[in-house]
């Protein structure tokens, strides 16, 4: 498992789809943002011509990502990738995946659910697949106080990119798209062969 942080417009999503795009096997692409609007709209737009011809199965999964699992195996099985191993996933990218967690109900889910929620699911995750690949982002870092409710997702952040750190083989900063590894356990940085 490798983490990919990075501040806003760092290059860590172009980054991390070429490092994933060089595995061999089925790649899969797994992604979090809702359109809400035309910003949004851009955005996946941008994100789906940086991908194409890259070689990723596509899937939607803005909230509870543990089901994307699910969605890999159906895959697999109708596709019969399954004996060509277990394949590779970008995850794009927890920023939104917390935001949708947090804020896709009435009230705003407490923010030690949304951390429990997204690193339970993404260990059930990392079980299924040979390599995971996760884009998170680096909120924390304008030493700005917002209102209670962007501080709880700022915190929440903050907690989901602690503990995937800590499960990671590999954590790489990503700055001005350079990456910087920040951690790696032996044999983190070499792809995963099928």
């Amino acid at each position: 498992m490798v983490l990919v942080i990075g501040g806003s417009g760092s290059g860590k999503s172009l980054w991390a789809e070429g490092y994933v795009a060089s595995f061999p096997g089925q790649k899969y692409y797994l992604a979090t943002m809702h359109i809400y609007d035309e910003e949004t709209r851009g955005r996946i737009e941008r994100h789906r011509r940086q991908r194409s011809g890259k070689g990723f199965f596509t899937i939607e999964q803005p909230v509870d990502i543990r089901l994307a699992a699910d969605k890999i195996n159906l895959y697999q099985e109708r596709t019969e990738s399954c004996r060509h191993g277990k394949g590779v996933a970008l995850l794009e990218c927890i920023g939104s995946l917390a935001a949708n967690e947090m804020f896709g109900g009435q009230e705003p889910a407490a923010e030690e659910a949304v951390v429990e929620k997204i690193v339970s699911g993404i260990a059930s995750l990392k079980e299924e697949l040979k390599n995971l690949v996760i884009v998170s982002n680096n909120v924390f870092e304008d030493g700005k106080v917002y209102d209670d409710t962007t501080m709880a997702y700022i915190r929440a952040m903050g907690w989901i990119n602690e503990r995937l750190a800590a499960m990671a083989d590999q954590v790489v900063e990503v700055v001005a798209g350079i990456p910087v590894i920040l951690k790696e356990e032996p044999g983190g940085n070499v792809p995963c062969t099928f």
